[in-house]
């Protein structure tokens, strides 16, 4: 259901709005940077991990363990 609005928003409305709106696109800015630190850093350490390790291969018949 719809309202209609007789009188248009007011001054102070439409200004917290906006700084909701900007608010709200900084704390994306900040958490999507931080998620994406966080992968980076992720794959770089299981990078390390397996250039640390040794590979050992031991089969039987058609199954390999890694």
């Amino acid at each position: 259901m719809t309202v209609e609005r007789t009188r248009p928003k007011s001054f102070w409305r439409r200004t917290e709005r906006w700084m909701v709106g900007v608010a709200m696109g900084i704390m994306a800015f900040v958490l999507e940077k931080a998620v994406l630190r966080a992968v980076k850093k992720g794959a770089a350490a299981k990078d390390e991990a397996k250039a640390s390790q040794p590979t050992t291969l031991s089969s039987k018949g058609g199954k390999v363990d890694l």
